[in-house]
């Protein structure tokens, strides 16, 4: 797994993040978030998370 260095988003095999288009991919991320509804979540609002998804929590 790899996540996005601009949005945070957790990504499988993909080489391009599908939430912001970005190829800046990194392994080196600690922790996840999972948000369903980011309008209604506290944590989506607390992290500045737009949308739904696998998101990391820091990025490195």
């Amino acid at each position: 797994m790899r996540a996005c260095r601009n949005c945070r988003m957790i990504l499988n095999e993909d080489k391009t993040c599908p939430n912001c288009q970005g190829t800046d991919l990194t392994e080196k991320f600690s922790g996840q978030i999972i948000i369903l509804d980011a309008e209604r979540s506290e944590v989506a609002k607390v992290a500045e998370l737009k949308g739904p998804g696998k998101f990391a929590i820091r990025v490195k």
